[in-house]
């Protein structure tokens, strides 16, 4: 388990009933994004799942947005889960098993208005997923790419309050991020390409013009800053 806030990996570590290995690190620092696989082998074994979860999210102007911002952002959602794939991919391949699990967002189907950068990270992750699929297959490598909509955390609470309230917003479905990682589980352990949640995004896959058209003509204009 990997992430900045070691208060928050301890709380996640207190709860679960297998053996934990934790690695406090930036994974947005390129020299320190990976460095944590030999240790965590070294720890409990081989990777058998690989979960690119991290990420951040910027919802303003594409203008008023620094660039110092975007690049982390670029760095964070794109650049750290490619490089980390790739060590391990080296790793699993000569075993001949393994899972990657792509976090990608709904945006890099249907890309909302206010989130540039967001939305090129995300869509570039999740089309690297998508094509990845089939490269590793021969290999005995499975590969979930998942696409959350609006999701209950202090990152979507962040996102939608940087928005005017519009009864559009008020009622856009929201999910549980218990329910999200129990079918991201089902999708690794049964072998699914990608999970969409909440399921009533799932139109948006197959009728991405109405999605793109439902966007631009809904989406709430972003807030005074």
């Amino acid at each position: 388990m990997i992430a900045r806030r070691r208060e928050k990996l301890d709380a996640l570590v207190s709860s679960a009933r297998d053996r934990t290995h934790v690695v406090q690190a930036d994974l947005g620092r390129p020299d320190v994004a990976f460095a944590w696989v030999d240790e965590a082998e070294a720890a409990l074994g081989p990777i058998d799942v690989l979960v690119n979860n991290a990420g951040v999210q910027i919802v303003k102007s594409a203008t008023e947005t620094s660039w110092e911002d975007a690049e982390r952002l670029l760095v964070l959602d794109l650049h750290t889960p490619l490089r980390l794939t790739q060590v391990v991919l080296r790793r699993m391949i000569p075993r001949k098993q393994g899972t990657i699990v792509d976090i990608a967002s709904m945006a890099a189907i249907a890309p909302t208005p206010g989130m540039f950068f967001y939305n090129a990270a995300k869509a570039g992750l999740a089309a690297a997923s998508e094509g990845l699929r089939a490269e590793v297959k021969p290999h005995g490598i499975h590969v979930v790419t998942v696409y959350p909509g609006p999701v209950t955390s202090d990152m979507e609470a962040a996102g939608r309050a940087a928005y005017e309230e519009t009864a559009a917003a008020k009622y856009t479905p929201t999910g549980s991020p218990d329910v999200l990682a129990r079918m991201i589980a089902v999708a690794v352990e049964k072998k699914r390409p990608r999970v969409l949640y909440p399921r009533v995004y799932g139109v948006s896959r197959h009728f991405p013009n109405v999605t793109r058209w439902a966007l631009d003509a809904l989406t709430p204009p972003l807030r005074p800053r």
